[in-house]
């Protein structure tokens, strides 16, 4: 008799799995890889679970129907192999799972311009035709309030879905939340790290977001408590760092790039914009006077091999603009607000890179 595998199936179609009542072959435990050399045959089943109570009977049964519906002679005993399926790997449990794009803005120092980056980014993005979120994350030394115009404006409760949630307050098409809102101005904020960190997870997590293509942190300086939270708490997508030419603050600027880019926390750097690169006075257009050094972004980019974004020129009119709660880059046409829209394009370059050639980034679950 000549065998074939469609024989062997035939056979094994009047096995049973005793957890289903559903015979074998339909029920797809016979693996596709039914072995016939002479009168010996070899296969695999699989099951669902490790240790399956069932498998040892399920096995002899089988032998059994084979030597039945098939014939005697064949040599089946022992040559049947137990596998079993993988369990599937549980899905991460997505935080903001309307957000497409997390970006973090940080600097190692403050005083660089770190804020005026991240507002004016945020609003270039969303001039662009993009859905964005800007989460103030400095919560000892919060600026979008002012910066945005909208000091006053006080966040309200919702109940969205069945859940009491807070409604960011919009402004030049971002949404914007910042623990400014909450607390008074006029005094110094005195939190542990903890209480800080908790502020900020309830910011993110009790907020109503929504649909967002991009979501700007606007990170404190340096690379304490905050900066972990939120990466334990989000799968960032990628940071951007901020820095001043001078030697003091590409040290820092250093410090935090290595933490972002490091093992433990493993998050893409998508690059570095020098701010305050040089000065040119309205009355002399074609000078340019290094105030802070020259082009010192732009070599630590270099020897960090990450990309330089932005090179932003120390223009009075973003300062005083910032203050009056109207960023430069609120004014669509103007040379200032092209510098910030450059800005945006690169970082919707980078990312656009980002998300084809690398896995999506994972929350840290602990950092010793």
């Amino acid at each position: 008799m000549t065998l074939y595998p469609q024989l062997i199936l035939d056979a094994l179609v009047h096995v049973r799995y005793p957890g289903t009542g559903k015979d074998i072959v339909s029920s797809g435990m016979v693996q596709n890889n039914i072995h016939i050399d002479g009168n010996k045959v070899t296969f695999s089943l699989i099951f669902e679970k490790q240790n399956d109570p069932f498998a040892k009977s399920v096995v002899k049964a089988a032998e059994q129907a084979i030597l039945t519906y098939v014939g005697e002679d064949i040599d089946i005993k022992g040559n049947i192999g137990v596998e079993m399926k993988e369990a599937p790997k549980p899905k991460p449990v997505r935080v903001l799972p309307g957000v497409k794009n997390i970006i973090a803005v940080f600097s190692g120092k403050g005083g660089v311009g770190k804020s005026t980056v991240s507002s004016n980014l945020a609003i270039s993005l969303a001039a662009l035709g993009y859905k964005v979120g800007l989460l103030d994350a400095d919560i000892h030394g919060p600026s979008m309030p002012k910066m945005f115009g909208v000091e006053d404006a006080r966040p309200v409760m919702d109940e969205i879905d069945g859940k009491q949630v807070l409604i960011p307050i919009e402004k030049y098409g971002v949404k914007l939340l910042s623990i400014g809102f909450f607390v008074d101005p006029n005094n110094a904020l005195v939190w542990r790290g903890s209480m800080a960190s908790n502020a900020l997870k309830q910011l993110i997590v009790d907020a109503h977001w929504g649909e967002l293509d991009f979501f700007v942190m606007d990170l404190p300086p340096g690379t304490g408590d905050i900066q972990l939270t939120l990466v334990q708490t989000l799968g960032i997508t990628g940071a951007i760092a901020v820095t001043t030419p001078q030697d003091v603050a590409l040290a820092d600027a250093r410090k935090g790039i290595n933490m972002f880019m490091g093992e433990k926390v493993n998050v893409p750097v998508l690059g570095l914009v020098e701010n305050m690169a040089w000065f040119t006075p309205a009355e002399l257009p074609e000078n340019k006077y290094y105030i802070f050094g020259k082009e010192g972004g732009k070599r630590l980019a270099e020897e960090l091999h990450v990309p330089l974004l932005a090179q932003i020129p120390l223009v009075q009119s973003i300062r005083e603009q910032g203050d009056a709660g109207r960023p430069v880059a609120a004014d669509e046409n103007t040379i200032t607000a092209s510098i910030f829209k450059e800005l945006a394009l690169k970082v919707v370059e980078r990312i656009d890179y980002r998300n084809q050639n690398f896995e999506a980034t994972h929350i840290v679950e602990i950092i010793k």
